[in-house]
């Protein structure tokens, strides 16, 4: 379920959308949600198109990262809100970023948790952010987490924040392996094209 809150009140939304609030994360406490007015159009209508943002495949952990999720859906409901809201999308890249992981067994994952959900905070209030995902480990304790940044910089900002680096100290002692991947969506004129590749 998620939900808004417009001022002092929670406001719950069916679709994820209210004309202030965006709920863009699992979590849904007011820190970790987007203040639509407070970013420009595109990254207004990317953020609510990802709010159809799902994974197609069981074995997202280990799978291709343009394959785990439904982009096309995406880029798709993009084109729908365009043509609701008169808006013409020139083509802009977004960057992406996949942390994949295999937690180690001991690890207490309610820690693990509250050190998510701080960095999340973090940077939903440094800004930037327009999605992040994150699944459930598998039989091997393999998962993907993944975010959707406007800019690599805005990226870079958040990364630098104490919250993040505090989780990054930690790193090693909650998992046996973990490995980052830096990519671009670029979205076309229209959101009639699309494609994921490595960042370089």
């Amino acid at each position: 379920m998620d939900a808004f809150l417009v001022g002092d009140d929670s406001v719950e939304s069916p679709n994820g959308i209210s004309s202030e609030w965006l709920t863009v994360s699992p979590y849904v406490e007011r820190p970790h949600l987007l203040n639509l007015q407070s970013i420009a159009v595109p990254q207004q209508l990317l953020a609510r198109a990802l709010q159809v943002l799902r994974p197609t495949c069981e074995n997202y952990a280990t799978a291709s990262y343009r394959d785990c999720f439904n982009w096309g859906e995406v880029v798709q409901n993009l084109k729908d809100l365009l043509s609701v809201d008169g808006h013409v999308w020139n083509k802009r890249s977004f960057y992406l970023v996949a942390f994949r992981s295999q937690v180690k067994a001991e690890t207490d994952r309610s820690y693990l948790g509250a050190l998510d959900s701080s960095a999340h905070a973090e940077a939903m209030k440094s800004g930037g952010l327009l999605k992040y995902w994150f699944g459930t480990p598998d039989n091997d304790r393999r998962n993907l987490a993944t975010c959707v940044w406007d800019t690599r910089e805005d990226a870079a900002r958040a990364g630098g924040g104490q919250a993040h680096r505090e989780a990054a100290k930690k790193t090693e002692k909650l998992y046996s392996e973990w490995r980052m991947e830096r990519l671009r969506l670029d979205i076309g004129d229209d959101a009639d094209q699309w494609s994921i590749q490595a960042w370089e």
